[in-house]
């Protein structure tokens, strides 16, 4: 989507969106990435597109909707750097992506990457139909030998009712390897209490490597231990840590590193994010 934050006295015009700020991490840590959406046939689309080559983003599987054109949030943040957003999304193009034309060679192509990474929000914007064909390509890419990481990234305004996202999210767990939920919005959704619950619940549900993100205390390992992150910091802008911690882990984790190094690797790249404003910030 497109992003507006605060800048001085007015507004700043750049993109970001869960998946997305993920992508862009793993592309700018070296990775071969493609990201699968759609977007308008609008100069800003057209804007948007170039932006993440420029990322070293792979956008042939971005499909190109005739009719609908990209959605739109604006982030406030508080005196602590954390963030409260504005949506305007209901008619955007990546809504109707299963609908549109290419969807099947897109998906082809999809079924065969060493990793597939989405999100709850994913399953929110979609239609229940499509929701089952992304869990079909999860299960066809698993087969193949690929990984599926899914973060519970949930949104109560996207969901008609809190039981629909359950089922949603718990569809995602049963075929996912690689977990990336957060306490907050477990608790939010399911009134789990603990990290430990959160785990337990996750893990039933067969995805074995489970990373509890605790906010500022850090994030709960798949074998109990909570590893804090290397520093406090004093946040300027919240926008994108959740997003930022899940591309640093699974950079690291795809470059064969232990699931501890990987913790540390999201926690810096998180850190990283907070102390710059929008949720992905330029490289400096």
């Amino acid at each position: 989507m497109h992003e507006l934050s605060r800048g001085g006295d007015g507004w700043n015009l750049g993109y970001g969106g869960d998946t997305l700020n993920t992508a862009v991490h793993l592309a700018r840590a070296g990775h071969d990435v493609a990201y699968l959406t759609a977007l308008g046939q609008d100069p800003f689309s057209a804007k948007l597109k170039s932006e993440w080559a420029a990322e070293g983003i792979d956008t042939s599987l971005i499909l190109d909707d005739p009719t609908r054109a990209t959605g739109l949030y604006a982030i406030s943040t508080d005196d602590r750097g954390e963030r409260s957003f504005a949506y305007w999304r209901d008619t955007s193009a990546a809504r109707e992506m299963f609908a549109l034309p290419g969807i099947e060679d897109a998906l082809a192509i999809a079924e065969q990457a060493d990793l597939i990474a989405y999100s709850l929000i994913t399953l929110a914007i979609l239609p229940p139909e499509a929701r089952e064909r992304l869990y079909a390509l999860c299960r066809r890419a698993r087969a193949r030998g690929g990984k599926v990481a899914f973060d519970g990234n949930y949104r109560p305004r996207l969901w008609g009712s809190a039981e629909e996202a359950r089922e949603a999210r718990d569809a995602a767990i049963a075929c996912a390897d690689i977990g990336l939920p957060t306490l907050e919005d477990e608790t939010l959704l399911s009134s789990d209490a603990s990290a430990e619950a959160v785990a337990a619940h996750w893990s039933k549900l067969g995805c074995a490597e489970t990373i509890v993100k605790l906010g500022a205390d850090g994030a709960r390992l798949p074998n109990g231990e909570i590893l804090p992150p290397p520093e406090v910091l004093q946040p300027v802008d919240t926008s994108g840590a959740g997003d930022a911690f899940n591309g640093g882990y699974l950079a690291a984790r795809m470059d064969g590193a232990s699931v501890q190094e990987a913790v540390i690797a999201g926690h810096r790249l998180a850190g990283w994010c907070v102390m710059r404003r929008g949720a992905i910030p330029n490289l400096d």
